[in-house]
């Protein structure tokens, strides 16, 4: 006799919410798009109103709808802001290394500030003029300028103009904050350190010296690994314990 496998069926709210992803996936429904009722969408999936509420449930927690007003849902598209935080979590629980996070950055960062200043515009370059000057005025305060470099770096990524690198380095960057925090307190020097990198990077942006701003941004990032290792730290560390 012929052994059937059992079918592993889905539940059904999760098979409402899979046929409307497919259709945002595929076009059919674009950002902006509004959503059916729950009531209409119920009656064309032939399942009850509080299925289809527990579809688009997981829809809004996935970034895919948000809820305009109470009633009216719209098609959205998920931005480094809404992915960053779980793909964080997924590589945390993966227990994913300093070692790690550091190679994986030496190879986004530098690219990213090559795009940039390939294709620098002048609201970029603003942008990172005041970046810089909050900056230095921060060090100068005596505070901690971390979250202004991981703001740098997101604007960096920003101005590459490459869609798939933003998404990709906004995990790994918010990973990398609390790396900075760590080392930041035993290394005196680093706010100066720091500051000279991003005054050089910027000048390449604004030269639109691409190479330029590589071998800065390489310099900068290959710093970070070196306080780390100052600071008596183990780069196989995982980024959870930190």
């Amino acid at each position: 006799m012929v052994a059937f496998t059992k079918l592993e069926l889905p539940p059904a709210y999760r098979a409402v919410s899979l046929e409307i992803e497919r259709l945002i996936l595929d076009g059919t429904l674009k950002p902006g798009d509004a959503l059916p009722s729950e009531t209409d969408l119920a009656g064309r999936f032939g399942v009850h109103r509080s299925t289809v509420r527990e579809g688009i449930r997981q829809l809004e927690t996935e970034g895919l709808v948000r809820r305009e007003t109470r009633k009216r849902l719209v098609v959205a598209a998920p931005d480094s802001a809404d992915l960053a935080p779980r793909a964080s979590r997924a590589l945390t629980l993966q227990q994913i290394t300093f070692r790690e996070l550091w190679e994986a950055a030496m190879v986004m960062e530098p690219l990213s500030a090559a795009l940039t200043a390939a294709r620098r515009t002048d609201a970029v370059l603003a942008e990172l003029d005041d970046n810089l000057a909050r900056t230095e005025a921060t060090i100068v305060a005596g505070q901690s300028p971390v979250a202004l470099d991981m703001e740098f770096h997101s604007l960096i990524a920003a101005g590459s103009g490459n869609r798939a690198l933003i998404l990709a380095r906004e995990p790994i960057g918010q990973l990398l904050y609390p790396a900075y925090v760590a080392i930041r307190p035993h290394l005196p020097q680093s706010a100066g350190r720091l500051m000279t990198a991003h005054r050089a990077i910027v000048e390449a942006i604004r030269a639109r010296d691409a190479d330029e701003a590589r071998i800065w941004m390489a310099r900068h990032i290959e710093d970070l690994n070196r306080g780390w290792v100052l600071c008596g730290l183990d780069p196989d560390m995982s980024v959870a314990n930190l």
